[in-house]
């Protein structure tokens, strides 16, 4: 993983982190669902977002062949885009 992507993605977690714990506090306080709700969708708005990060970082690396081995065929590569384009959208 490039030391960008790795920064930018641990940023993202340490505010999803803030989130969760902002969540917490609405539940234990007893906040108006549809406002808890409002937040959740926050929340998987930034995990999509942090998703799609890895998944740009990976496809870009897979392409040029940084991180794959060398002897990895073309279609070999095509394979673990496709298995990583699989697991994100599940």
């Amino acid at each position: 993983m490039r030391k960008k992507t790795k920064e930018d993605g641990l940023l993202r977690l340490s505010r999803m982190s803030g989130q969760v714990t902002g969540l917490a506090k609405m539940v234990m306080d007893e906040r108006y669902c549809v406002d808890i709700l409002t937040q959740v969708a926050a929340l998987r708005a930034a995990l999509d977002s942090f998703a799609a990060l890895l998944l740009t970082a990976h496809i870009a690396d897979c392409i040029r062949g940084d991180g794959v081995q060398t002897e990895c065929t073309e279609s070999d590569r095509v394979e673990d885009v496709r298995l990583a384009l699989s697991r994100f959208l599940k």
